[in-house]
């Protein structure tokens, strides 16, 4: 089917908040990343906006012309393989990885960096839809739940082991909002909250036990976040405090465009972690209060598109799509907002990223598909009750 014709069957709202948000991330990040870009990297003012702008280019590129015009069918076995890709990838991580803010989450690419984490969030939901589509299908099978928590608990490890708990939390956040989703069986449903129950005291009681050698000393830190400016000088506290003096100094109607005070090194992750802090202090609260009512928005249409699927695959990867938004949006502000541990979590569309960027616009597009396949099934289903009559 030719792309114009797809284009018509989008889901022109989320389409639209889509451009909208990723446009104001790119000149968010062009306003928080200026100043470090030259003091603190040695590079040009606009080095990390050029570089978001090609993110952001690139995933949309994809979308348009590559994830809209593939069925959803034909994900069955395209996961199996990102899957076995994906564990190889992260089990290389331990071994080749490089090095960035104490966790080796990366690999170094030539002028770019990829974060193999990122992509397992969507990868796992794909996975997800097409596993549990079969399982609800099919009836009870322990064997099947077996491996599916066994590939779950194994990509937990591997990127806990970088060690980066904070996107392995995430992670298993992801898996867990989205299989309580799933509707089936009542006696299905029991058996796997038992093993998930058990796996989960296993992990806990492991946790619990060893958790001195498991955590770095940096990650024991961030347990203690309450209260960030009494710790102004210490790294427990300097960073979420500045995010707090960025908020008052915004007040309701900010202090205009470019004119922030804390992405003068004040803020170290201001183009990443911190990006809303700074749009809050040049745009004000209310702009803030804006960008969570867009996010509640986009979340929505998400939800709604997963409500009006016709078949469960569709259904579980919408809904998966759209917990991966919601659980990077509370952590990042419950974490700027010392209401618990700062992991380091990005904002969907708004904060600097490349390998984040294209998993977040990737899968808004999967979730258009989708829309694309509701509407089309819709409207031959009205043509066929027409001709029926």
């Amino acid at each position: 089917m030719k792309k114009q014709k797809l284009i018509k069957y989008m889901d022109k709202p989320l389409l639209l908040m889509m451009i909208l948000f990723s446009s104001i991330g790119i000149l968010l990040v062009l306003s928080a990343s200026s100043v470090a870009a030259v003091v603190r990297y040695n590079v040009g003012p606009y080095y990390f906006f050029l570089r978001q702008l090609l993110f952001v280019v690139v995933s949309f590129l994809l979308g348009f012309f590559v994830i809209i015009k593939i069925d959803i069918n034909k994900y069955k076995g395209i996961v199996k393989i990102l899957l076995v890709a994906l564990l190889i990838v992260l089990a290389s991580l331990l071994f080749y990885g490089t090095i960035v803010n104490s966790a080796k989450s990366w690999f170094k690419i030539g002028a770019f960096s990829l974060q193999p984490s990122e992509f397992a969030k969507l990868i796992l939901v794909l996975y997800m839809g097409i596993f549990f589509a079969d399982y609800v299908k099919e009836g009870t099978n322990q064997n099947k739940i077996w491996l599916f928590l066994t590939i779950c608990g194994v990509i937990f490890l591997l990127v806990a082991a970088q060690p980066d708990l904070g996107t392995a939390i995430i992670i298993a956040g992801i898996v867990f909002l989205t299989f309580i989703s799933i509707p089936m069986k009542k006696n299905n449903l029991i058996s796997i909250l038992k093993l998930v129950a058990g796996a989960g005291i296993v992990i806990i009681a492991l946790f619990l036990t060893f958790s001195s050698s498991i955590l770095t000393e940096r990650q024991r830190s961030r347990f203690e976040f309450r209260a960030p400016c009494s710790r102004y000088t210490k790294d427990t506290g300097y960073q979420v405090c500045n995010g707090f003096i960025a908020i008052h100094n915004g007040g309701l109607f900010g202090m205009g465009i470019g004119k922030s005070t804390q992405k003068y090194l004040y803020l170290p992750e201001a183009h990443t972690d911190f990006v809303f802090t700074i749009l809050v202090e040049e745009l004000g609260v209310i702009a803030g209060l804006l960008i969570l009512v867009g996010y509640a928005y986009i979340i929505f249409r998400i939800i709604k598109i997963s409500k009006q699927c016709y078949n469960l695959r569709n259904s579980i990867i919408c809904y998966g799509i759209a917990m991966i938004f919601l659980m990077h949006i509370l952590i990042n502000f419950m974490g700027v907002l010392a209401l618990m541990p700062l992991t380091g979590v990005p904002l969907p569309l708004l904060s600097y990223g490349g390998s984040f960027t294209l998993t977040s616009i990737i899968s808004l597009f999967i979730v258009q598909r989708i829309a694309i396949e509701n509407n089309m099934t819709k409207k031959r289903l009205e043509i066929t009750k027409i001709v029926g009559k």
